[in-house]
């Protein structure tokens, strides 16, 4: 077990009640909290649907998903769940996925498309599906929630961008963070670092903000109680 699943499984059974991951759309008014258990149940379940889908260990998940919404829980979620099913994760396209995660207004990829409505109460897609293309919300709430995972080595790869690509060693040496942070997206493996390993590495939690001005960031941070 790798030290980034390792410390989800923990935080699940140890603290699973207090919040993970809260995210805030300020365009859309969207608010969406996940405890610690909550995320880690959206987390197996995006396992088993991956499994199902036939990932295997050392392939390959695209997630254009990251690029277009890099703070979102969902890309999160899709992100854990490909390494606990021992996966290696593209922040984009990638020719050789077994599996592409797109965003609302996208249908084409490598491998099997999940589309990925980000409605804030989990809706699926508003609009019709191509054939063969799976809706994520929809199919992945029939997945067990029971824990499982693939045998991976900490020096196996876990993240790939356009800049460099990076060990599950190399992503849990980012510095622990133990309080509770506002995350503003920048880069995918920013945000992903910013708000989700560091924060589960440490013990702490975020509070992901996109759109919004800085007074209306001000207002959450105020609310959130964010260091």
């Amino acid at each position: 077990m790798t030290a980034i699943v390792s410390a989800l499984v923990r935080r699940a059974r140890r603290d699973g009640g207090r919040p993970l991951i809260t995210y805030y759309d300020l365009g859309t008014g969207a608010r969406t909290e996940l405890s610690g258990t909550t995320f880690a149940n959206w987390v197996d379940k995006t396992y088993h649907l991956l499994a199902e889908l036939d990932v295997r260990p050392g392939d390959v998940v695209a997630l254009p998903l990251a690029v277009t919404d890099p703070g979102h829980w969902v890309t999160f979620a899709l992100t854990a769940g490909a390494w606990q099913a021992g996966a290696r994760v593209v922040a984009g396209e990638h020719d050789e996925a077994v599996v592409t995660a797109v965003g609302p207004g996208r249908m084409n990829g490598a491998g099997t498309v999940l589309a990925c409505s980000l409605h804030p109460l989990g809706f699926g897609s508003e609009t019709p599906l191509l054939p063969g293309v799976i809706d994520f919300s929809i199919d992945v709430r029939s997945q067990p929630d029971a824990h499982a995972e693939e045998p991976v080595a900490e020096s196996a790869p876990a993240w790939s961008d356009p800049a460099a690509s990076f060990t599950h060693a190399d992503l849990a040496a980012v510095t622990p963070v133990s309080e509770r942070v506002l995350v503003r997206p920048t880069t995918p493996l920013e945000t992903l670092l910013a708000a989700y390993v560091a924060p589960l590495l440490g013990g702490g939690s975020a509070v992901v903000v996109t759109g919004g001005d800085e007074d209306a960031v001000a207002r959450v941070a105020t609310q959130e109680r964010v260091a």
